[in-house]
């Protein structure tokens, strides 16, 4: 093989050919795009851990929730059994105010016919009831019914009893208040 070369062009050197202005050299590009890739590896390991922990507290969340929702219930419960104590008090004292009506109206009407009031009566009055844990509103007003009848009986003047066994409706609003709807 021949080769023909001038003597006045100059000899180009592979070397050159590939520094060509403008193009970078692949060790110089390939560095980049490791650089890069750490990078990216560097954020998605680091989403990945704030993932984790995020997921973890949404589960402990979660789990607090669910005993919100028991201690709730139980809450509601002691409410539920509080408020049927307080409706068997209230009948209770409105008892011993109508028997205590009674009494006085008795002892007006005596006084009219001109008979003397026996200062050492004994002014009727309900018994307390006794609450027990499952104690009801029906409950409580039947055995509150049973000592309000004696009491009622020793007057000489009738009274009219108190009606039937009211009992009561529990109404509950979406926006968690607790209504009372006496039912006859």
């Amino acid at each position: 093989m021949t080769m023909i070369s001038e003597p006045d062009a100059p000899a180009i050197e592979l070397g050159e050919r590939e520094k060509a202005p403008g193009r970078p050299s692949r060790a110089r590009t390939i560095g980049v795009v490791a650089v890069g890739a750490a990078l990216v590896t560097f954020v998605n390991v680091t989403a990945a851990v704030y993932l984790y922990r995020g997921v973890n507290d949404l589960k402990t969340v979660e789990a607090r929730l669910e005993q919100l929702g028991q201690f709730e219930q139980r809450i509601g419960a002691r409410i539920d059994t509080v408020n049927n104590g307080f409706q068997s008090r209230f009948e209770t004292l409105d008892r011993q105010l109508q028997a205590n009506f009674g009494q006085i109206n008795g002892n007006i009407a005596r006084l009219e016919q001109g008979q003397p009031i026996a200062a050492s009566e004994p002014a009727p009055s309900a018994p307390e009831p006794t609450m027990t844990d499952n104690t009801t509103v029906a409950d409580a007003s039947a055995a509150d019914e049973s000592g309000a009848g004696d009491a009622q009986r020793s007057f000489r003047r009738k009274v009219a009893p108190p009606g039937p066994n009211p009992s009561y409706q529990r109404i509950q609003q979406p926006d968690g208040k607790v209504y009372y709807k006496k039912i006859n």
